[in-house]
């Protein structure tokens, strides 16, 4: 059966969260991390398969997300430290951070190459956007060794989820007006092909 565009959507919503999501509860129901990172790490095995056969594919984005649910949750379910599991969040936002910068810093624009289907604007704007959200995802990943670090489960659990996913859509919303002011302008290199992957 065909999927509808709003089907795909919200198929896609699901796959993107449903780990985190399945982490957050069974925290919260059992007040055991070892239980939640179990939860974590069967919620992204089932989020890759669903969206292999599904979609005949997974985005790079929730690919990353899933596949480093699995590492960091068995790493602290093999280890029984849920320090692995904290840390998940600082590596992919560090992760992110290094990509977008890093990618600038060599010429390439990461962000452009994930969304330069969708949205269309002058080179130099993507790299203006990319420097902006590498800051941020930086900050993100110090902010969640300060919390984690510093307080207890019950406060760094929703911090992470819904937490960071809050802040994210916060900063995300406060870039329309620079997609608005760019959007749909002529590209000088749009011809050009794309740059091969980063690494």
């Amino acid at each position: 059966m065909t999927m509808t565009d709003k089907q795909r959507g919200w198929f896609r919503y699901g796959v993107d969260y449903l780990a985190p999501l399945a982490f957050l509860v069974t925290y919260f129901v059992t007040k055991d991390m070892m239980k939640a990172s179990g939860a974590l790490v069967v919620g992204s095995l089932i989020a890759l398969a669903a969206g292999l056969i599904v979609e005949r594919r997974i985005a790079p984005l929730p690919a990353f997300a899933a596949v480093a649910g699995i590492v960091f949750g068995g790493l602290a379910l093999a280890f029984h430290d849920d320090r692995f599991v904290k840390i998940k969040a600082t590596a992919i936002n560090a992760a992110l951070g290094a990509l977008l910068l890093g990618g600038v810093a060599m010429g390439k624009n990461p962000l452009k190459l994930l969304l330069g289907e969708a949205v269309k604007m002058p080179l130099d704007a993507w790299r203006k956007l990319a420097v902006r959200y590498g800051i941020f995802y930086l900050f993100l990943a110090g902010l969640n060794e300060i919390v984690w670090r510093n307080f207890s489960n019950d406060i760094w659990v929703p911090f992470r989820m819904p937490g960071l996913m809050i802040l994210t859509l916060i900063f995300s919303l406060s870039q329309v007006p620079f997609f608005m002011k760019y959007a749909d302008q002529d590209d000088p290199e749009a011809g050009e092909p794309p740059p091969p992957p980063i690494g």
